[in-house]
């Protein structure tokens, strides 16, 4: 049936296979193009998303797909797929075990499954929107940290360099008020570390909905709240900004990034 709706085992083993092309590729020497002065992309990225746009048109062909490298794909607009076949590219590049591969799919504008893996350190983090969070079988939960000061972040900052909201003053800010951040270079990995206890808080300005599409609702399964920088619930919309921390954190980073000097 065209209209059905996809089952997260199906979301999961798409992530796998394409996370396997990951594997086999890392560490070798790759085809490098730039689509801004420091925006790669890598044949391993073309690759993981012709499978993962293949499987989906050869199981669901009317549903509509927003992939990183092939752009929007028409369809339904009430079954929409949202895919990262690389999540950290230029780690990938570097031969820096940092990186993902990230799958959301949302019915009538809801996001409703996520399923994003790491083939490096075969972990498989899913979540249904209702049904929690897990990471390889186990539910996963945000942490309780409410102190600023107990609290390590996670962001990333924006490929446009001419963007004039560029995050270092954010970075600055908070970096007084924390324990530590960090940067990773994958947010999809920062929001699946947030669901899964392992960060507090992520916040970035300036991300495109891939990147956000299945983190954040592994965030919001795992028991934690997820904004705009500006507070807004309504946060899937451009230009994509957001936080995503647990309930208790949430407001206090909140309070800080719109701190006006």
């Amino acid at each position: 049936m065209p209209n059905q709706q996809p089952d997260i085992d199906f979301l999961i083993q798409l992530s796998k296979e394409a996370g396997q092309i990951l594997k086999d590729g890392f560490g070798k020497e790759h085809q490098v193009s730039y689509k801004g002065p420091i925006n790669i992309v890598t044949e391993i990225d073309h690759q993981s998303e012709d499978l993962l746009v293949g499987h989906i048109r050869d199981a669901f062909p009317k549903h509509s797909i927003v992939a990183e490298e092939s752009g929007f794909l028409d369809g339904q607009n009430d079954h929409r797929w949202f895919i990262d076949p690389v999540d950290g590219t230029s780690n990938y590049a570097k031969d820096l075990p940092i990186f993902c591969v990230s799958i959301g799919y949302a019915y009538q504008g809801k996001m409703r499954l996520a399923a994003v893996y790491d083939p490096m350190r075969d972990e498989s983090f899913y979540a249904e929107r209702g049904q929690g969070a897990w990471l390889n079988g186990e539910r996963i939960h945000v942490t309780a940290i409410d102190k600023l000061i107990d609290s390590m972040l996670v962001t990333g900052f924006p490929y446009d360099m001419e963007q004039k909201e560029n995050n270092l003053q954010h970075f600055a800010r908070l970096s007084r008020q924390v324990q530590t951040i960090r940067r990773l270079g994958s947010a999809v990995l920062d929001q699946a570390y947030v669901a899964a206890g392992r960060l507090d808080g992520y916040w970035e300005i300036g991300v495109s909905p891939w990147d956000i599409a299945a983190g954040t609702l592994l965030v919001e399964e795992a028991g934690g709240l997820v904004t705009t920088v500006k507070g807004n619930p309504d946060y899937f919309k451009p230009p994509f900004d957001v936080i995503a921390a647990n309930p208790r954190l949430h407001p206090k980073l909140l309070a800080v990034l719109n701190q006006t000097e």
